[in-house]
């Protein structure tokens, strides 16, 4: 029987902000109280630090197959980068090859994750909605995986029509899904692609300027009409855009159900930084790409009045040498994605709660509970007894800055490069196991993260 006491700590909530103690036994919250005096196998003194849920990452690719490479983490080194961040679990994507089963891809995905060292779940990603597809989708969603990603872009390879759709809406929600969507323009995104290529203006910032605001935001109000349609709760990812949060904002007036993430560097970046020389922008290319500062102040505000729900990373990273670099010549050939999962915790307490954005318990519900909440994750998300004891212990005054030759993703640079930050975690908690302790992961074993099986959606949130 193993047993953690964790003494003095300041224990923050969605709601709740207290002094107390807490208790860990065989892996789950047993106790929490002020004064707490049980025989322990070790006793952590938190004096001086928050207690925090572990951190959720509802938006990763590990080991992602992707034009023609692979990104750079896969489910052990991502995992790993995570739990040194904070974050104890992820969902990742399962995304179906055209013409086979959806089942095709979660046994590949699962054989993936055997060296997870983080718990990890699946969004089963439908490139191909048919029939055969419509009569798995049950199935899928009583084996513990119960969100759905379509993509409105990626023409011939990942996107679905409208058709295909509203099919996979009807007979998700029928079953208790949820849908999830990767809303641009597709047709409008190639095309502003080949004319760009034409002009033979090929460096990255064409790859922002292909992929404006208006092409996420078009197709995200057609996602959201559709899915009005249909009756159904939805969810919208890597939100990037203020125009985006203006048809979302629409919806809400009509009293529909609508879900929004957004992304650590949508709120912290801006599109100065495809100007970089040296072929540097292309170390931000990704799809969405980062926007403008007006962009950024629309989804801070989306955070503060409750439209933006949670925070998430789309972690797909390549290495600048060797991957990002096919594209030296077009832009429309490098790989997109960047690294994020390792720094999306401390970013946004030190850029958000630090300089009064959202409050304390805004960090913990986009970054804890409501990754959770919606996706069915009920045994994680907070602090209470009989949830995983998935714990980070949190410095919020050590000052620390990001570097790729600190970090612990396998990638060769950052995006956050030279980015100083106040608060930092101190010790993680996996399932009542301490993982990380002062930047180390000695008792870390490869495959000790599990599969979590969720519970069906709920259309009452």
């Amino acid at each position: 029987m193993s047993k953690v006491l964790i003494k003095n700590g300041r224990i923050f909530s969605a709601h709740d902000d207290y002094e107390a103690d807490l208790f860990v036994v065989n892996g789950k919250i047993m106790a929490i109280g002020q004064g707490l005096e049980y025989s322990s196998d070790e006793t952590i003194d938190a004096h001086g630090c928050y207690v925090l849920p572990g951190g959720i990452d509802a938006h990763t690719h590990m080991e992602l197959p992707f034009m023609g490479t692979h990104s750079a983490d896969d489910f052990e080194t991502g995992t790993l980068a995570g739990l040194h961040g904070g974050t104890t679990s992820i969902i990742d994507f399962a995304i179906q090859t055209q013409g086979n089963t959806l089942q095709d891809c979660l046994n590949t995905w699962h054989e993936k994750a055997m060296k997870s060292v983080g718990d990890y779940a699946f969004h089963c990603a439908v490139t191909d909605f048919n029939e055969k597809t419509k009569k798995e989708i049950a199935g899928i969603i009583e084996g513990g995986i119960t969100s759905f990603k379509t993509f409105m872009a990626y023409k011939g390879a990942l996107m679905i029509d409208d058709k295909m759709m509203l099919g996979l809406m009807k007979e998700v929600r029928k079953c208790g899904g949820l849908v999830t969507v990767h809303a641009e323009n597709g047709d409008m995104v190639d095309a502003l692609v080949d004319q760009y290529k034409r002009e033979g203006t090929l460096d990255p910032k064409y790859h922002a300027l292909a992929h404006p605001p208006i092409a996420e935001s078009e197709a995200a109000n057609r996602f959201l009409d559709l899915a009005h349609q249909t009756d159904s709760g939805v969810y919208i990812v890597h939100t990037s855009a203020r125009d985006t949060m203006t048809e979302v904002r629409k919806k809400f007036l009509r009293d529909q159900r609508v879900f929004v993430e957004t992304c650590a560097q949508y709120l912290l970046l801006d599109d100065s930084v495809y100007d970089k020389p040296n072929f540097e922008g292309a170390k931000y290319v990704m799809s969405p790409p980062i926007r403008k500062k007006d962009d950024q102040e629309a989804l801070w505000h989306g955070l503060q009045s409750g439209h933006v729900h949670t925070v998430a990373t789309d972690h797909c990273p390549f290495n600048f040498c060797g991957q990002k670099d096919m594209g030296k010549d077009d832009f429309s050939k490098i790989p997109n994605g960047a690294a994020g999962v390792e720094h999306r915790m401390e970013l946004i307490f030190s850029e958000g709660v630090r300089k009064g954005r959202i409050t304390m318990n805004r960090f913990v519900e986009v970054m804890c509970t409501n990754p959770a909440n919606i996706f069915g994750l009920h045994s994680k998300g907070s602090l209470a007894i009989g949830k995983d004891a998935d714990i980070v212990i949190f410095d919020p005054n050590q000052k620390h800055t990001i570097s790729a030759k600190t970090h612990h993703h396998n990638v060769d640079s950052s995006i956050y490069e030279g980015w100083e930050v106040t608060g930092k975690v101190r010790t993680v908690l996996s399932n009542g196991k301490i993982v990380i302790n002062e930047g180390k992961a000695d008792q870390v074993q490869k495959g000790q993260g599990q599969f979590v099986k969720r519970k069906p959606f709920n259309f009452a949130l």
